[in-house]
């Protein structure tokens, strides 16, 4: 199992919009074979920092995800809603394996 963390980096007068994308992957993600732990928008620090983080199998299944998730209604909506408000400045993905918890098997 990996999990996949996404910083943004939102256009601080635009957190309305980010929240709404973000609950419009709360459907699709999970629909698409991703287990979303969740996004998280800007509430105390930082005005212009925001997270999304879900769980998948391997990198293997996250290329089938993307691919799924790319011709998902609810998802190619979501892409042309953040691309056509323009609230997302910058985007970058960190897959990480959970050390903490020991040999899974």
């Amino acid at each position: 199992m990996i999990t996949c963390f996404i910083q943004y980096q939102i256009d601080p007068t635009k957190k309305a919009q980010f929240e709404q994308y973000a609950r419009n992957w709360g459907e699709a993600i999970p629909r698409c074979g991703a287990d979303l732990i969740g996004y998280f928008a800007p509430h105390e620090g930082s005005t212009s920092l925001a997270y999304g983080v879900y769980s998948i199998e391997s990198l293997a299944a996250y290329e089938a995800y993307r691919a799924r998730l790319a011709t998902d209604p609810q998802g190619q909506e979501n892409y042309q809603f953040a691309q056509r408000e323009k609230f997302i400045l910058k985007e970058e993905r960190t897959f990480l394996k959970l050390a903490s918890a020991g040999e899974q098997k």
